[in-house]
């Protein structure tokens, strides 16, 4: 399995020397972007729900010897399962759950990158999901982040399936504006 385009492009940002901790790829399914960057020597927490995918993720990482932490989550639960200013980077592809939002934020180390995709409201147009509750609103992703550095941002629609989606690669500032 190959990583996603939008990981693969923007991977370089991740092998900062200044950023410390590891990186968590949350919703990971089979982990294919996880484990592209533990293949870089980059430390990898992978997160799921799914104890097939894991299990999967797992034989390819063995396979392969690559060092990888699992674990075993339903992020759904309405418990925060992040540690705080504790990753150099958190990768979400194709999963949405809005409470998770101010988590992620929390989560990473200030200076710490978001690479995130996920279906946009345009999605039932081309496929699956069709539920609203897992598809953003148009800029919704980019508002979240506003404060944040935006180096990447695309809403559209992709080929090769045709897919709506939104991408975002974005920087926690290092200084929090106060007040």
């Amino acid at each position: 399995m190959t990583p996603d385009p939008l990981l693969k492009n923007f991977s370089f940002l991740l092998t900062d020397k200044s950023l410390q901790g590891p990186i968590l790829d949350l919703a990971c399914g089979k982990g294919q972007n996880g484990l592209f960057l533990a293949g870089l020597g980059l430390p990898v927490i992978l997160i799921d729900r799914d104890p097939k995918a894991l299990e999967e993720a797992k034989k390819r990482a063995a396979g392969k010897r690559i060092e990888v932490t699992f674990q075993e989550v339903d992020l759904e639960t309405g418990r925060n399962p992040l540690l705080t200013d504790h990753y150099r980077a958190i990768l979400v592809f194709r999963y949405l759950h809005r409470p998770l939002i101010p988590c992620i934020k929390k989560g990473l180390i200030k200076g710490g990158i978001l690479i995130y995709e996920t279906f946009t409201n345009e999605q039932p147009l081309y496929g699956r999901p069709h539920n609203p509750d897992h598809l953003l609103k148009p800029n919704e992703l980019v508002d979240w982040f506003k404060d944040w550095q935006v180096i990447h941002y695309y809403e559209g629609t992709l080929e090769d399936p045709p897919r709506s989606i939104a991408q975002l690669v974005c920087r926690k500032p290092i200084l929090i504006p106060v007040g």
